[in-house]
């Protein structure tokens, strides 16, 4: 039971990767609150549910000040909430898609440690992890503003692993492939299959393998890191 007594917050969390690390901190001990915008089908026994939206600072006040209401604390923040949005490139993709995109991804994440910071601190520290991607290490063609906001992603756990060392507050992120996801079956069949081709492992991850990986980010196992990049990508990074 590796986090036991948490209280942790996981943005994204009806589905996908965030349902995932979600039902394994539940597993793993910890009172889970799934922050989404509807959830489609129920969440296991135990994980509560509050409508939220990663874009919208009030939101963010009202999720955090209702969890600490009922639980007294936050010990992890999951900033999982994304979206790929567009495949378009700069030239092409409409500036408020590409506002949008940002939004989402980056800001989502900028208002959730705005939010979390001062709870972690009173409380002692905590843990934050952010969804960041492949695609914020490695340089992809097209993608403009899910690259450019995933890589702000990245360096923004940066920011927030040393603003906030002195408090015993730890960021990191995580960085997953091509992982077997509703936003992956989404999008076309032949911009999957590309990328899985150049993926030395050839096949896509699971939302169960990032889970693991965020809990052990979350867990008191990984206290001697903040500010890494957990890459799990079946290779792709290694190229």
């Amino acid at each position: 039971m590796r986090l036991t007594d948490k209280i942790a917050i996981v943005t994204g969390g009806a589905r996908g990767i965030g349902r995932a690390t979600a039902e394994l901190f539940a597993e793993e001990g910890a009172t889970v609150v799934v922050a989404d915008l509807s959830v489609d089908t129920p969440l296991a026994d135990g994980i509560e549910f509050v409508e939220h939206d990663v874009t919208d600072e009030e939101s963010w006040r009202r999720l955090v000040a209702g969890v600490v209401e009922r639980h007294g604390r936050v010990d992890v923040l999951f900033n999982n909430a994304g979206t790929v949005g567009s495949y378009e490139p700069i030239d092409t993709i409409d500036p408020e898609l590409w506002k949008r995109i940002v939004d989402i991804n980056l800001n989502g994440c900028f208002y959730g440690v705005r939010q979390v910071v001062p709870v972690m601190r009173e409380n002692g520290g905590g843990s934050i992890v952010n969804t960041s991607s492949i695609w914020g290490i490695a340089g992809a063609a097209g993608v403009s503003a899910y690259t450019a906001s995933k890589a702000a992603v990245r360096s923004l756990s940066k920011n927030v692993a040393l603003s906030y060392v002195g408090d015993g507050i730890r960021c990191n992120s995580i960085h997953p492939g091509i992982i077997d996801t509703p936003m992956i079956e989404a999008q076309d069949a032949g911009v999957t299959a590309g990328i899985v081709d150049i993926t030395p492992m050839k096949r896509l991850g699971t939302p169960r393998e990032i889970a693991n990986g965020v809990l052990f980010l979350a867990s008191d196992e990984s206290s001697y890191m903040t500010g890494a990049e957990l890459v799990i990508d079946g290779g792709y990074t290694a190229q």
